[in-house]
């Protein structure tokens, strides 16, 4: 199987969802958005496929998002999305893209929607156990 992942390296959920990809036997293409952002229509091509709204794409934490006054709710999503490939840090992250789906990774166990099942143990890097001994997903 394929997979693509919008990664954030310094981003732990990013990189939990990495390692589940991983743990599933697959090498996901790496695209580290923050250096190498998608395109316009890329962009809303993952939002529209991740069933999202744009301002549920958009990250607020650490982002400039308060003070460019993205919280005004007159703003368009065209304006949104302009800001957010003015400045990569405002998409939401980690986008995953796999043959059966794309999903915003948050938390990162949702990446187990759109993988083969994995039966194997996982735990992410805290220590919560995703996939315990017996196999199935924890809810």
């Amino acid at each position: 199987m394929d997979a693509t992942i919008y990664h954030n390296p310094a981003c732990g959920t990013s990189r939990n969802t990495l390692a589940l990809i991983r743990h599933a036997g697959i090498e996901p293409t790496v695209i580290d958005y923050l250096h190498e952002p998608p395109t316009r229509d890329r962009l809303v091509e993952l939002i529209a496929a991740a069933g999202l709204g744009v301002r549920d794409a958009l990250r607020k934490k650490g982002t400039p998002y308060e003070a460019l006054g993205l919280d005004d709710p007159t703003m368009t999503d065209e304006q949104l999305i302009d800001a957010m490939l003015a400045d990569p840090i405002l998409i939401n992250r980690p986008f995953v893209v796999t043959s059966l789906g794309t999903r915003l990774c948050r938390p990162s166990e949702v990446v187990l929607d759109i993988l083969p099942t994995v039966t194997r143990p996982f735990a992410k890097e805290d220590g919560e156990v995703v996939i315990d001994q017996d196999g199935p997903r924890l809810e």
